[in-house]
Parts: C-alpha cells; sequence; structure tokens
C-alpha cells in the first residue's frame, strides 16, 4: 500500500503549492536555458567561422527541435492540456526525454490503453520522476499489474530523488528547484485520488536493481482503459 498520512494535507493547506509552483517555475526556467544556451552557441559558431557554420547551423537545428519537445512534454505534465492519452500520444511526448539518454519502454501496457486527462498526466510526471531516477541514462517502463500500472526504471545508475519516500510518507520539504519532480508528482496523485508506493527493487530481464513504483488506478476501470 501507498504510504501517506495527515502531513501531506496539512502542508499542502499552507504554502507547499505556493513553492511548488516557484520551483517549477525556476526548474523551467533552468531546463530552457541549459537548451538556449547551446542553441546560441552554434549560431555564434556558425557566424564565426564559415568552415563550421554547416555542422554548427545542424547542431542549432538539433537543439531547437530538442527545447520544443522538452517544452511539450513538460507544459503536458506540469500544466496538463485536458486530452485523454493514449500510447502514440505518450510516445511522442516522451521525445522530450531524447536528450537525457532515457528510452520509454511500453511494450507492457495493451496499445489500445488510453488515460483519462488527469491520471494521464499523472502518468506523464511519473515518467518524468522514473528519468530523474536515471541521472546516467536508461530505461522506463509501463506495465499493467492486476489493474493497476507498475513504473520501472533500469540503468547504470538507479537513484530515486532525494524526498521521494518523505513525500510518500506526507513529510515533504522541497529545498529548491531540483527536488520539485517527486513532491509534485505526489501532490497530483493525491489530487487524483489515487496511491502511489514504492516497491522492491526486481532483478531478472529488466535488469538488475530494477526500482518500481505502483500506480493504484481505479478498480471499476475509471480513468484507464
Amino acid at each position: 500500500m501507498a504510504a501517506g498520512g495527515p502531513g501531506l494535507g496539512a502542508a499542502v493547506a499552507s504554502d507547499e503549492p505556493l513553492r511548488i509552483a516557484e520551483f517549477l517555475c525556476a526548474r523551467l526556467c533552468h531546463e530552457m536555458a541549459g537548451a538556449l544556451g547551446a542553441l546560441m552557441g552554434s549560431l555564434d559558431l556558425a557566424r564565426e567561422d564559415e568552415a563550421m557554420a554547416g555542422d554548427a547551423i545542424a547542431l542549432a537545428s538539433q537543439a531547437g527541435r530538442g527545447l520544443v519537445a522538452r517544452l511539450r512534454l513538460l507544459r503536458a505534465a506540469w500544466v496538463g492540456d485536458g486530452m485523454p492519452l493514449d500510447l502514440t500520444r505518450l510516445a511522442e511526448l516522451a521525445a522530450g526525454l531524447a536528450d537525457r539518454r532515457i528510452v520509454l519502454d511500453l511494450a507492457g501496457l495493451p496499445p489500445a490503453t488510453v488515460f483519462d486527462p488527469p491520471i494521464g498526466r499523472v502518468v506523464l510526471n511519473l515518467v518524468l520522476l522514473g528519468a530523474e531516477a536515471l541521472p546516467a541514462g536508461g530505461t522506463v517502463w509501463l506495465e499493467r499489474v492486476e489493474g493497476d500500472l507498475v513504473l520501472g526504471v533500469a540503468g547504470p545508475r538507479v537513484e530515486w530523488p532525494v524526498g521521494l519516500a518523505a513525500s510518500l510518507a506526507g513529510e515533504a520539504a522541497i529545498e529548491s528547484p531540483r527536488g520539485v519532480q517527486a513532491p509534485f508528482t505526489v501532490l497530483l496523485v493525491r489530487a487524483a485520488g489515487l496511491d502511489l508506493s514504492l516497491m522492491m527493487p526486481i532483478g531478472g530481464t529488466r535488469g538488475a536493481g530494477a526500482a518500481l513504483l505502483m500506480l493504484g488506478l481505479p478498480k471499476d476501470g475509471g480513468g484507464a482503459s
């Protein structure tokens, strides 16, 4: 069962939503600054060195496409767009993870899977959370297990973000934009009336030390098909 308690409710009732909003804005600025820096650097190189102009323009184009893909993913996850989330759209949005060397594996979900907007938004944030657990890159996968949704991560290094366990226990303490994804995801999970819990790491075909999160979906099938 997912960890939880009155602590999260008390935190949310105070200034925690405002702090989360502030840190999400700061995190977005950081995301944009890195990509825009690479884009501008490539354009500067193209202007200064004619011999490198072709390669520099190609790098600038790549940086621009990566920024657009990242912003599309973050908009859908952090803001929400009210649209159902099917696997085709999920895979398209996951292009925003490409520069993090993250592969999203959806083979464990039925091809016709569709998540209603509130649950789809939670799923996108779980994918972002999984990507943060793989600082050296790796694979994030989703699969249905007895009606619930399991997210797993495997890679050279697997480290759930600091603060995830505390957030699940209702004791989130956000100290920087770097740590905002875990408490924000848990807040969305609770707002959607769902449960989220950590599971024991596994080995096997998914990779030694693979780490898992389970999202308890409505047992009547509501929200996901």
